[in-house]
């Protein structure tokens, strides 16, 4: 069963805030160069915060700056990034994209699950992120160095 979504609101800042505190080193990203601050992006919350995502369309373009599903194996991030995939659709973006790092093979094989395919590999782009923002750790899932940004997209077939 879905789980009911809504958008996320201005009453939900600091919520958002604390989460990428919590699990982000910090409630700014920084997504191939651009600084995202929680108040830029548009989103979901599933469920009454069972999970979040945040996103940019922008020239046409969708970018997934963060996902959460807070409660898994529910369906929640999958449903989270379906809502995204909609309403990039509605705004005739013709792909949806991400980025991740190399350490984290439960996000590449989720989202590979999802329909998403490799565009591009970073070497050392971390490396050089941390050097805006310090406090990104050096090991990530598994003790594996945290050094490239992987990105996948979705393309989306044009009307």
């Amino acid at each position: 069963m879905t789980p009911p979504l809504r958008r996320v609101s201005d009453t939900d800042l600091p919520r958002l805030r604390q989460l990428r505190t919590d699990g982000w080193a910090g409630d700014t990203m920084i997504v191939h160069g651009e600084i995202c601050r929680p108040e830029g992006p548009e989103g979901f919350v599933a469920d009454d915060w069972a999970g979040v995502v945040t996103y940019l369309v922008r020239d046409r373009e969708c970018k997934i700056i963060s996902l959460n599903g807070l409660e898994p194996n529910r369906g929640i991030g999958s449903a989270l990034i379906e809502a995204v995939v909609e309403d990039a659709r509605g705004q005739a973006c013709p792909r949806v994209f991400l980025s991740t790092t190399n350490e984290y093979s439960r996000a590449l094989g989720f989202y590979q699950r999802r329909g998403f395919t490799l565009a591009a590999v970073r070497p050392g782009a971390i490396n050089e992120t941390r050097g805006r923002k310090p406090a990104i750790p050096l090991l990530g899932e598994n003790g594996i160095p945290l050094r490239d940004e992987i990105e996948l997209e979705m393309r989306l077939p044009t009307p």
